[in-house]
């Protein structure tokens, strides 16, 4: 069996989620955005990031992962 080129894409889409999903740059970094300090900035755009790459990742490569039939809409 050989895997989409997708597959190896959405592996490497993951790997750089989760690399960066600390900001191990802003650690002791002071500064601060709209009273918030940055690094929570950054999670909660990292956040939204994520989010919508496992959206993306929803629409047809899970389906295929789990070998399951996609349910036609």
């Amino acid at each position: 069996m050989t895997r989409p080129r997708t597959d190896y894409v959405w592996v490497g889409v993951f790997a750089v989620l989760v690399t960066f999903a600390i900001p191990w740059f802003l650690w002791r970094d002071a500064a601060t955005w709209a009273g918030l300090p940055v690094w929570l900035w950054w999670h909660i755009g990292w956040m939204v990031l994520a989010s919508g790459a496992f959206y993306l990742f929803t629409l047809g490569a899970w389906d295929r992962g789990m070998n399951v039939e996609p349910e036609e809409m």
